[in-house]
């Protein structure tokens, strides 16, 4: 272990930081998300992609990719969705290979409905805490990891 690149003083700070956002504010804003909404942050994710889509559908493969969630666990998760009504899956109708998957009219009402919640505990978790400038830095930090993690 001597080729080990430690990670200095203000690294360290920096990463055990965000390990402790992701147990207190992301957790935080899950439980809200949960007890005002009945959603859990999984459906959240599916239920906002779909809505971002052209005509509130989109192909499971593109789903799973934009979710970055292997197809057997989007599948799982889309068949729970379904049973409550939130989501169809169907057979896509150009080439017969594959399937799409639609944001039902209950599911738009449901993210309709929990948006605005959703919204007051990202703002109460994260965002109240920080200055404009701070939000614009960790816009731009997040870019520079997430895009490091497109490719």
């Amino acid at each position: 272990m001597t080729d080990v690149q430690w990670l200095d003083r203000d690294a360290d700070r920096a990463w055990r930081g965000l390990r402790r956002i992701n147990v207190l504010a992301l957790a935080e804003i899950n439980r809200d998300l949960q007890r005002d909404s009945a959603l859990s942050d999984a459906d959240y994710e599916v239920l906002t992609n779909l809505s971002e889509s052209e005509f509130d559908r989109c192909r499971f493969g593109d789903l799973a990719h934009r979710a970055r969630w292997s197809t057997s666990r989007l599948s799982h998760h889309l068949d729970r969705m379904q049973q409550r009504g939130l989501v169809e899956r169907t057979e896509r109708s150009d080439d017969g290979r594959g399937s799409d998957v639609l944001l039902t009219p209950l599911g738009r009402t449901t993210l309709e409905a929990a948006a605005p919640l959703h919204v007051r505990s990202v703002r109460r978790n994260i965002f109240d805490q920080l200055t404009p400038v701070q939000v614009a830095q960790l816009a731009d930090i997040v870019t520079s990891i997430l895009e490091a993690h497109d490719t």
